[in-house]
């Protein structure tokens, strides 16, 4: 009877004959992560992730795989695909929050406190709570969010998931509560039941520690981690987007979580329809439960937020002042709350009255800036609408001049018009590089010069744009 050893050299073989047949995607998808099992009386046992992955090998891949085993190994007559066996019980009281890793991009935010058992390396580094201030109780609702609010607090008060809305994946600008939310769910389950393991992170952190794991050879605990949880969330899922490898573990894991009725919760700047770079199957996927939208803030809205935000501080605020603010910073939640703190915080260290002249005064920066703010999502609308092109190709990957040239326009005015790095703009047109973008740039500077027809569009565009 073959050992162990030379089992696995057979499972190598097979497994390549099968990659040459079907093509790297389609055996990445089913057979990615299709283990090895033990060859007893003739009967060569793999195992698969999930009951869908575990029946559609079977049922359309069967008679292949047992003719190829058949071929290295005399001594398989049967070829049976089983699930992976269920993991250990669960720990009591273990929740886990891993937050953002600290990046370039993110080096501003203030650290999380702490709490908790560390899992893998590093307990200062992913042993963190989410924010506290971070609730239901404080999150101001209106018409851009409240679909998204009611949706959170449902899914955070299920003691099963609901296949319809598992995931539950929530998109909207950046500022407007998504992260909010995510975290006001997570203190809601914690509190329900502080037995239940929850995984909180972004996805970038998810890619950083995947690659991590496969420069260490250490996707076993990887793996392990992820799926063995009640709740997965994950904030920033566009992050994703372009990453293969990350990709395709994240699927797994999708499929896997579901298949054991886990509660899955995303946060995203796009619906999955509009996402770049990414298989269909994952679209599918991530689409497939309750998608709920945060629409930009209304001005209601914002003055709601500011007068809850100056009620919980016990600050008192002239209503002048407020509404003076909530109609100057309108395209981010952050920098609203961020403006009244200035005022508030200027006003009681130098002893002056909160004025509208007085916020003026200190804001000079933030309101000059707002005045004549333009966003990324504002120059691609209305340079998709001008040459009458779909939204979704600002992202696409095509490269016909018709998609092309609007597509350079728009990073061109992304440039001028904003204060985003060439990284930040290539991001938001599906995750291009930034040599992409300066590229772009240079091309319709020299285009303004010589086609008159491109100079007059850009300062059209220009014009719309800035009002």
């Amino acid at each position: 009877m073959a050992g162990r050893k030379e089992l696995e050299a057979h499972w190598v073989r097979v497994c390549d004959r099968l990659r040459k047949e079907i093509g790297d995607k389609a055996f990445k998808t089913w057979f990615g992560e299709v283990e090895l099992g033990e060859l007893k009386a003739g009967k060569l046992r793999l195992y698969a992730p999930t009951r869908f992955v575990r029946d559609w090998v079977g049922r359309h891949y069967g008679d292949r795989v047992l003719a190829y085993w058949q071929s290295v190994n005399t001594e398989v007559k049967n070829v049976e695909v089983n699930l992976v066996p269920p993991p250990a019980p669960r720990r009591p009281n273990e929740i886990i929050a891993m937050p953002p890793v600290p990046s370039s991009q993110n080096s501003h935010q203030t650290p999380m406190p702490r709490m908790g058992p560390s899992i893998g390396r590093g307990a200062d580094e992913i042993s963190q709570n989410p924010e506290a201030r971070y609730t239901f109780a404080n999150f101001v609702v209106g018409k851009p969010n409240e679909f998204a609010y009611a949706a959170a607090r449902n899914i955070s008060e299920q003691d099963m998931p609901l296949p319809e809305r598992n995931p539950l994946y929530i998109f909207g600008g950046v500022g407007l509560g998504k992260t909010h939310l995510m975290h006001a769910i997570w203190h809601v389950i914690r509190e329900r039941d502080p037995k239940t393991r929850v995984l909180y992170l972004t996805a970038e952190s998810f890619v950083n520690r995947f690659i991590q794991a496969l420069r260490t050879k250490n996707t076993g605990q990887f793996k392990e981690l992820f799926r063995n949880v009640d709740v997965l969330m994950v904030d920033d899922v566009q992050f994703i987007c372009g990453k293969e490898a990350s990709q395709d573990e994240f699927f797994f894991t999708f499929n896997s979580l579901v298949e054991q009725n886990k509660q899955i919760i995303l946060s995203s700047e796009k619906p999955p329809s509009e996402l770049q770079d990414i298989e269909e199957r994952m679209r599918s996927r991530l689409g497939s439960g309750l998608v709920a939208d945060i629409h930009s803030s209304t001005y209601e809205l914002r003055l709601s937020i500011l007068q809850t935000k100056a009620e919980n501080a016990r600050v008192p605020v002239p209503v002048n002042v407020l509404e003076f603010l909530a109609h100057k910073i309108s395209t981010n939640i952050r920098e609203l709350e961020g403006a009244l703190n200035r005022v508030v915080a200027h006003g009681q260290l130098i002893g002056r009255e909160i004025t509208v002249e007085m916020a003026q005064d200190v804001l000079h920066d933030l309101l000059r800036q707002a005045d004549r703010k333009v966003t990324v999502d504002e120059i691609q609308q209305r340079v998709a609408a001008h040459y009458n092109i779909k939204l979704a190709e600002m992202s696409s990957p095509r490269r016909a001049r018709s998609v092309a040239r609007p597509r350079q326009v728009a990073m061109y005015l992304a440039k001028q018009l904003t204060t985003l790095s060439l990284p930040q703009i290539g991001k938001r047109f599906g995750n291009r590089d930034h040599t992409t973008v300066m590229h772009a740039v240079r091309k319709i500077e020299e285009l303004k010069v010589s086609d008159h027809s491109i100079a007059e569009d850009v300062e059209l565009l220009k014009r719309q744009l800035q009002g």
